[in-house]
């Protein structure tokens, strides 16, 4: 269905398309619908038909007929209405044909020429026509445009949070939106970062020897926009980022990530604490032009080469391993940051990126998603909100309650921003919606002011804890004061539309051994057809009193398994 968007539902989403389901029930009423007369001409026909064939065998097998008719005819009514529709339907665990079959040319792409603007041309050189670039500039002409997200659905058993429809276009659409030179980056057009050794880093400064001790005059100093910037951006040592710079990268992955053109899709797993997810739902065209990479430390990577059956040539699945060797930082987490910060340092020359954090797994092609949340926006950097709080300072109290890090750094770090003029979320912020993001997916395009929030808010987490929720508003506050660039920030909802997450390691481990040492269950007596209840045992009758009669059905137990399942 060329030209058709798709709407991703996940299971249990809340609410669908009103319009599509209206469409749906007035073509089942054309469909049953008799073409003329009233309900009594209706019972009168139908009268003088069983007078004709009387009580032979021939009556039934003519209301049969009658009835295979119509059904017939409903059948159809609903699929010719379908087919003439201009949204499909879609769940996002299921990819729609017109993803898995895309057969968009898989060499073409935009690839960086030697003055920085790109080129929709394929590797081999050969010029694209220039109808496969489609613009949707007038928004009205989108196939998406009318589209919003249904109100949500009050149900009693499931109140958290949970996924909304999100229209996407096809894969081959998504592709063929791709700007073909950069956007605009505002103010800011070179940036290039600090690169020193031992004798010039000032130790009694805050931060670390990678991010390079930045003091508090060039932090500020930083927040100085123009048009062309010199920043601490971590790597401060060695020839480049992964040489020598702490967080070190074997030369063949890093020529390797050199060759890495148009989208970086990246994930990291540090101490082996989660377990690789797998993408799914990723067309040909993705697998032919986006690279995924996996970051791992040498305690990962060992546990992955023992236990993964996919591991072969330093890759699992579509994502390829790359082994960091003399971590710049103690913190997992903290060094976790690095690649999902700083990724443009990683693989200069990519245009476009997804970050994911390791306990989620990708449901929707990556492409759908730069289409959706970046150039339908006309925005280069897209963040979802988080999904309960909105202020800063609720959140520092909610990691300090749930133990998240040490207190008191916390405390000083929410100080340092209050005596700097931060202040509680209101409505008088709009048209910025949250000061607090939901920090496990970021989808960005490589350009200088893009480059410089996240290198500046990767100084927040150098300088500061590594709670990159807390720092977010200020690095952003302070930008958009000085040159209008905000990023975009979407639901959470949406996002959980493309994500899933799943647990940890050492959780599920914890959960798949209680499992295996819990007491046998006691196998549950077979059911009869048709019955909720158990078949009464023999046993000799005993006269006992009655008992009051409960409402609700026993349900016999079923043994659990889901741990088991979910490994």
């Amino acid at each position: 269905m060329n030209g058709a968007a798709s709407l991703g539902l996940r299971t249990g989403s809340c609410g669908s398309l009103a319009a599509a389901a209206g469409g749906r029930k007035a073509g089942a009423a054309r469909g049953w619908g008799w073409r003329g007369g009233g309900e009594k001409e209706r019972l009168q026909l139908l009268h003088r038909a069983l007078r004709i064939v009387g009580r032979r065998g021939a009556g039934l097998l003519l209301l049969l007929a009658v009835a295979s008719a119509a059904l017939f005819c409903s059948l159809f009514a609903v699929v010719k209405d379908d087919t003439t529709s201009s949204i499909i339907i879609a769940s996002n665990y299921e990819v729609t044909k017109a993803i898995q079959n895309s057969v968009y040319p898989s060499t073409a792409r935009p690839v960086a020429m030697s003055n920085g603007q790109y080129s929709a041309s394929d590797v081999n050189g050969i010029d694209q026509p220039n109808q496969l670039h489609l613009s949707f500039e007038n928004l009205t002409n989108h196939p998406c445009h009318g589209f919003a997200i249904p109100p949500t659905l009050f149900d009693k058993k499931r109140t958290g949070p949970r996924p909304c429809p999100v229209c996407y276009v096809s894969v081959d659409q998504a592709f063929a939106r791709m700007p073909l030179q950069a956007s605009p980056s505002p103010v800011l057009k070179n940036l290039d970062y600090v690169s020193e050794d031992s004798s010039t880093t000032n130790f009694s400064n805050q931060g670390s020897v990678f991010g390079g001790h930045v003091s508090l005059d060039q932090r500020n100093k930083y927040f100085d926009i123009t048009s062309s910037m010199t920043v601490n951006c971590g790597f401060v040592r060695g020839k480049k980022p992964g040489q020598g710079t702490g967080f070190d990268i074997n030369d063949d992955d890093l020529l390797e990530m050199e060759q890495c053109r148009g989208l970086v899709v990246a994930s990291a797993i540090f101490g082996n604490y989660d377990m690789i997810q797998h993408p799914r739902n990723v067309s040909d065209l993705s697998k032919a032009n986006a690279c995924f990479y996996m970051f791992v430390d040498e305690e990962t990577m060992a546990y992955v080469k023992n236990s993964s059956s996919l591991y072969k040539d330093n890759k699992v699945g579509l994502w390829r391993l790359v082994v960091v060797r003399n971590l710049p930082y103690e913190d997992p987490r903290r060094t976790g940051k690095i690649p999902k910060l700083l990724l443009h340092r990683l693989f200069p020359n990519v245009r476009f990126s997804v970050w994911i954090d390791a306990k989620l797994q990708l449901v929707v092609d990556p492409y759908l998603l730069l289409e959706r949340f970046l150039w339908r926006k006309n925005a280069t950097f897209a963040i979802s909100r988080h999904y309960r709080r909105f202020d800063v300072f609720e959140e520092a109290e909610a990691n300090k309650a749930a133990g998240k890090y040490d207190n008191a750094s916390i405390d000083e770090q929410i100080d340092f921003y209050r005596d700097e003029g931060l202040t509680p979320y209101s409505t008088a912020k709009l048209p910025i919606t949250s000061d607090v993001p939901e920090g496990c997916v970021i989808i960005r395009e490589h350009v200088p002011i893009s480059n410089l929030f996240t290198c500046l808010w990767f100084n927040e987490v150098d300088r500061f804890t590594a709670r990159d929720q807390i720092s977010f508003s200020t690095v952003r506050d302070k930008i958009r004061a000085k040159v209008g660039w905000m990023p975009h920030m979407f639901l959470d909802c949406e996002r959980r539309n493309f994500v899933v997450q799943a647990y940890h390691r050492e959780l599920l481990e914890q959960m798949i051994a209680s499992r295996r040492n819990a007491p046998p269950v006691e196998p549950s007596r077979k059911l009869r057809p048709g019955s909720r209840r158990a078949p009464p045992s023999k046993r000799p009758l005993v006269k006992r009193k009655k008992e009051k009669k409960s409402s609700s059905r026993r349900r016999v137990p079923k043994p659990v398994t889901w741990a088991m399942d979910a490994l």
